[in-house]
């Protein structure tokens, strides 16, 4: 009688409370989980993120990268599109603005008028690439400015990346970020790009612009034998996070991984921009491979529209309302989002993640990278085969449960949908 209680009191503090129409689902299926790093509960040793709410189960990371902010238009747009973060900004922009609009940043250095919005430190932008693994002397230059490793060999990567932390104020209640690139995820072995993921932050990222890079396909089949079907495609953006976990993995302590995803032009030499629908499979490919936040990158250096607020830009109005939406789907999935996924293969061809919450289970699921298009059958774990359909959030529909199993329909690469599990 005692467990009996004790497992209704857990059900009721998950958000499910049981109706004939639609009974409760325990909250721990048979499986195993997939490693993680404990949702928002991470951010609790943290002072500064727990006071802005990052270890609320209903928040999650939606970052912009290196934004400014002058004025209350400008927060507001930004808001507006659904971004809660910004990483890094630019030194003219007004902390207070984004304090009192309760938005959060992740800053290279001190600002002044910094307060509670400052929840943590960016220790440096792809010392991967612009320094390489290694502990050789560091000038201080960045790419641009002079050599940044005299003498050029042996690699100053590390150097930077020890120095560039010690300069930033110590004390644990702000955590510690970098965002890598090409170095941790192409041309370094995993035990290099090992020793710039591990040792130094707190939270993580990798940017990988797979749509827009023009000879990023090609160095995917150079360093991971990729064929030429398997890029660019929306998860690819999902491999990326899978580099971070592997090597996040090695030193037996896991952070949260942001994925970065483009919206416009990030270098004059591409030949195209990222559209809306790719934009949506790109983040939701990265949600399915366990990326803990998403940071849009927000710069636009080619095409008709050349920006650094593409967000805010009236010729980027249908991107914007396309990120819009995919932040608000993010928003009403966050408690789903910050629990951690079982491990369940639904098809050989799908990549799937599959979570519980409030008496429900929620399957994500998109086609594999380079996988077939058209109608795949998704087969349920053994505790969710009684029920007898699923809905398809965000599209008004559902589909009958046959056997353990239903059918649906990817019609193309960045196709995704995202099923609620109720028996």
């Amino acid at each position: 009688m005692l467990r009996l209680l004790a497992v209704f009191i857990a059900l009721i503090l998950a958000g499910c409370v049981a109706s004939a129409s639609a009974p409760c689902v325990a909250q721990d299926l048979s499986l195993p989980r997939v490693p993680w790093e404990g949702g928002p509960a991470y951010y609790g040793r943290f002072a500064a993120a727990k006071a802005m709410g990052w270890v609320n189960p209903s928040f999650f990371p939606v970052g912009v990268w290196y934004e400014s902010v002058r004025d209350g238009k400008d927060v507001a747009l930004d808001k507006g599109a659904g971004l809660n973060t910004y990483v890094e900004l630019t030194d003219d922009s007004d902390l207070n603005l984004i304090r009192s609009n309760g938005m959060s940043a992740l800053v290279g250095k001190p600002h002044p008028g910094m307060g509670a919005e400052t929840v943590g430190w960016l220790i440096a932008d792809e010392a991967d690439m612009w320094a390489g693994p290694g502990d050789g002397h560091w000038s201080g230059d960045y790419p641009g400015e002079g050599a940044p490793c005299v003498p050029e060999k042996p690699p100053c990567g590390y150097t930077a990346m020890r120095t560039l932390k010690d300069r930033l104020p110590k004390g644990g209640d702000r955590m510690y970020y970098a965002n890598y690139g090409k170095g941790v995820q192409f041309w370094q072995a995993p035990a290099e790009a090992g020793k710039f993921v591990n040792p130094y932050t707190d939270a993580t990222s990798a940017d990988m612009y797979w749509y827009t890079d023009p000879g990023i396909c090609q160095e995917a089949g150079l360093f991971f034998k990729w064929a030429a079907a398997e890029c660019p495609l929306a998860a690819d953006y999902g491999a990326v996070v899978d580099r971070m976990r592997m090597l996040d993995a090695m030193d037996g302590r896991r952070q949260p991984l942001y994925a970065f995803v483009e919206l416009g032009w990030p270098s004059k030499e591409g030949t195209r921009t990222i559209d809306a629908p790719q934009m949506a499979g790109a983040v939701m490919s990265s949600l399915i491979h366990e990326a803990r936040g998403i940071v849009y990158f927000n710069h636009s250096f080619g095409g008709p529209c050349p920006s650094y607020h593409l967000l805010r830009e009236p010729c980027y109005a249908g991107m914007r309302a396309a990120v819009t939406e995919m932040n608000r789907r993010i928003r009403e999935l966050a408690p789903v989002l910050n629990t951690q996924s079982y491990v369940h293969r639904f098809s050989p061809d799908l990549d799937t993640m599959l979570k519980c919450y409030g008496g429900s289970c929620y399957v994500f699921a998109m086609v594999r990278r380079a996988g077939p298009l058209g109608s795949h059958t998704l087969t349920l774990p053994p505790e969710l085969a009684s029920a007898r359909r699923v809905e398809v959030l965000f599209e008004n529909r559902t589909i009958p449960v046959t056997k353990g199993a239903f059918p649906d329909s990817f019609g193309a690469e960045y196709a995704y949908h995202v099923y609620r599990v109720t028996p």
